[in-house]
């Protein structure tokens, strides 16, 4: 049977048929055994009348049976409302027992009967489950509440209660108060307002294998409040909004008055324009304030005469709020090592930015969502800062956005005017956001050092709101005057130095240092990225061109000094016209470029490098310095002339430099006996500390055990020990302190054909960090104080 009895989509109270007789349905004994008709989704309660819909077979059995006898049946609900074809155990066990008043046999082969419920009952056995389900029974009999005058007005306040659920239900007729007030009987009016509760079907069932007629009483009055109560709300909502739906007719009213007049006097040639911007904001996802916002504004533009300049301040407005993605998210690429790879075949190097990423996409994989981190990419020029930004964003499927900040010296640049002002824009944040036509694109501002100042306002101030990960959230643009979600945006900043970056803004990034690449690494970048783009750009195949690996080191070292590759880059791309040129007007079939060929196609060599030479001469030392075009060998010279013990220093020396000079030469003296030489040179021999190059100012602290060697080498007339360099601070004490840039000093020393380098203990973790093929032939000593470092240097 596909019946519930009774409506869904009514309120409370149906009010269908009831008779006020008495529950009891036959004479004398119940009968038994009696069909048994399983309700689905309803329970049926004594003296309530209801038709039901009979399709299943063994419901119709059970009725065809009943109509050959008295005309009775045993109805009970069935406990899951998904079993078509219920058991026995799948009923409830009190039911009720009811009376067919009518059947009607359908067209499609089912039954509609019309039934009166009777007497409570209880399920007793069983005596057939087929054709039909069939079994015994007994009634089940009422207890008289215990407080008489308390369940009187209990019965009272539902009745009373019930009359108001009338008034406030539209659709139930007012017809049923009268038939409330004709409800004598107690039992009666419970069954009746408990059949018609809205509540699930297992309170109905509760309610009827309630005995206690008290208990029952409190129990619908319960649930009846709590029906009068969402009736009560209700009416409140309707009322609500019938005055809003009045208020929105006043108004359109209003307009489609203002609009007429307009078309009358002709001012209205827009409106398509306005019908288009509307159309197209509903299919907008958006914020609740933006969707207010944009009606409040078009409605404004309606009432605007097109000829006044405000009009297509308006309009661009909206078109703004309708051309943003708000929150239009493109989908992150969580294969890890596809992103790997992806980065590793578009940079070579750049090991701890690439880990950086690869951590952020993980925390993103495992928990779904996270605030996106704000990198900041330090390192000279030429480095691949940018371009690393486009190959992050190529590797997690996101879009790609730049913005230069060189130069920018107005705030409204990244805040935007608001738009009252002629000529008003958003900030370039935004205008960002709207060309990529992406919510969390991967974001570039390049160029973050050099930001300037002027009477507009201080732009990095500005800044400080995007860069912030626990503000950029709600990032307020002046233009919009709104609130524009920038927390899914990856962020990634540039800068070559961070002198001039302020320090509330260094604070809100994480500085990832980009050291300038060595000439090993700018030999792979050149083989890997830079041949194939120029030989491509250039109109050449792989065939047709060779340029072997000893040519390259050459143009790297003697025609490029930079810690990027962009002079490389021209000086391949140079390489390449002599190579095309050749093919073109020579008929050559395949050109190699050779080493001993480079001055007649790039010119003569640009930059030497002082080539190092073994000797015995004492007073002479190497050192190893970090610039930011890589590492480069330092030769420091020592002399002695007679004189009064004065100390001279030449060769263009830094603040920090003279000063190791002076505290070496200090050390020297404090522990001349120790080291084996006379106290009386110090009084009676000038030192003259010469480092070559003089036209190149050198500074820093690096030097410092360099110069010591080469002051101890002159003083006690022992050369230092060949192919041997070094690079370390001292102290006044003699001890060796750690110093930096020490990749690219051993791969200088590496270049220059040293075979053993002296650097400070404290150095060994940075050294774990240089994979081992660069260090092949080299034996790296490691010292604490200056006594090991001159039994080490010195022959």
């Amino acid at each position: 049977m596909d019946n519930r009895g009774f409506d869904d989509d009514q309120d409370m109270l149906p009010f269908i048929g009831l008779e006020d007789g008495d529950e009891e349905l036959v004479d004398g004994d119940t009968p038994s055994p009696i069909p048994i008709l399983a309700l689905k989704n309803a329970v049926l309660f004594p003296t309530i009348v209801t038709p039901i819909n009979i399709g299943r077979d063994r419901s119709i059995n059970a009725v065809n049976r009943a109509m050959e006898g008295n005309r009775l049946v045993a109805v009970f609900a069935q406990r899951e409302l998904d079993v078509e074809e219920p058991k026995v155990s799948d009923l409830y066990e009190v039911g009720t027992l009811a009376r067919i008043v009518k059947m009607l046999r359908m067209p499609d082969g089912s039954l509609t009967a019309v039934l009166r419920g009777g007497q409570r009952i209880r399920r007793t056995g069983i005596t057939a489950e087929t054709p039909f389900m069939e079994g015994t029974i007994e009634p089940l009999e009422y207890a008289q509440p215990a407080e008489a005058m308390t369940f009187e007005a209990t019965i009272d306040s539902i009745r009373d209660m019930a009359v108001r659920a009338v008034e406030l239900s539209p659709n139930i007729p007012t017809e049923a108060r009268v038939m409330l007030d004709n409800i004598s009987r107690p039992s009666q009016l419970l069954n009746f307002i408990a059949s018609n509760l809205n509540g699930e079907m297992k309170t109905r069932q509760e309610l009827l294998e309630t005995n206690d007629l008290g208990s029952k009483a409190e129990r619908v009055l319960k649930e009846l409040q709590r029906e009068l109560h969402i009736l009560q709300l209700r009416d409140q909502i309707e009322n609500k909004t019938r005055g809003d739906i009045e208020q929105q007719q006043r108004q359109y009213f209003l307009n489609q008055q203002i609009k007429a007049i307009q078309d009358e006097l002709g001012e209205n040639p827009n409106e398509q324009q306005i019908d288009e911007l509307i159309a197209r904001a509903e299919k907008k996802q958006w914020p609740d304030e933006v969707s207010k916002t944009f009606d409040r504004e078009v409605l404004r533009l309606k009432r605007m005469n097109p000829q006044v300049a405000e009009f297509s301040v308006q309009l661009s407005y909206l078109e703004m709020l309708l051309d943003l993605p708000w929150q239009e998210y493109t989908e992150d690429n969580f294969d890890l090592k596809t992103v790997s790879r992806v980065l590793d075949d578009d940079h070579y190097g750049l090991e701890k930015v690439k880990d950086r990423i690869l951590g952020h996409l993980a925390v993103l994989k495992l928990k779904g969502d996270m605030k996106a981190p704000i990198l900041l990419l330090l390192g000279p020029p030429g480095v691949g800062k940018t371009s690393l930004g486009k190959s992050i964003a190529h590797a997690l499927g996101r879009k790609f956005v730049r913005i230069s900040l060189g130069g920018l010296h107005d705030e409204s640049e990244i805040r935007g005017h608001r738009k009252t002002y002629i000529g008003a824009m958003p900030g370039r944040i935004v205008q960002s956001l709207r060309k990529v036509g992406s919510a969390n694109p991967v974001f570039i501002l390049d160029e973050i050092d050099k930001i300037g100042q002027s009477h507009r306002g201080d732009p990095s101030s500005a800044l400080l709101e995007v860069l912030d990960p626990e503000q950029n959230g709600t990032f307020h643009d002046n233009y919009l005057d709104l609130d524009v979600d920038l927390s899914k945006v990856l962020f990634i900043a540039t800068a070559n130095s961070m002198q001039t970056v302020q320090p509330a803004l260094r604070d809100r990034m994480e500085i990832i240092r980009l050291s300038g690449y060595s000439t090993e690494e700018k030999l792979e970048i050149a083989r890997r990225h830079l041949l194939p783009k120029q030989r491509e750009s250039h109109g050449l195949l792989a065939k047709q061109v060779k340029i072997p690996l000893t040519t390259l080191r050459e143009v790297v070292e003697g025609y490029t000094r930079e810690s990027g590759v962009r002079a490389l880059d021209r000086q391949i791309a140079g390489l390449m016209r002599h190579a095309a040129k050749e093919i073109a007007m020579e008929g050559e079939e395949r050109v190699t470029i050779k080493k001993d060929s480079l001055e007649d196609v790039l010119g003569p060599r640009i930059f030497e490098r002082e080539p190092y030479r073994v000797g015995r001469q004492s007073g002479i030392a190497i050192g190893l310095a970090w610039t930011q075009v890589g590492g480069e060998i330092l030769f420091v010279e020592a002399s002695l002339s007679p004189g009064k013990g004065g100390l001279q220093q030449t060769g263009n020396l830094g603040a920090v430099m003279k000063e190791s000079a002076t505290t070496a030469r200090s050390y020297l003296r404090a522990n001349a006996e120790r080291i084996g030489i006379d106290q009386e040179a110090f009084k009676t021999k000038d030192l003259h500390v010469h480092v070559p190059e003089g036209a190149t100012p050198k500074d820093g602290p690096s030097a410092g055990i360099t110069m010591l060697t080469a002051m101890a080498s002159a003083y006690t007339d022992r050369p230092v020990k060949p192919y041997l360099a070094m690079s370390g601070e001292i102290t006044l004490r003699g001890r060796v302190l750690p110093v930096g840039g020490i990749k690219e000093k051993l791969l200088a020393a590496r270049r220059a054909g040293m075979k053993q380098v002296i650097l400070a203990r404290a150095n060994e973790r940075h050294v774990r960090e240089i994979e081992e093929r660069y260090l092949v032939g080299m034996e790296v000593s490691y010292v604490e104080n200056m006594v090991e470092v001159l039994e080490l240097a010195l022959a």
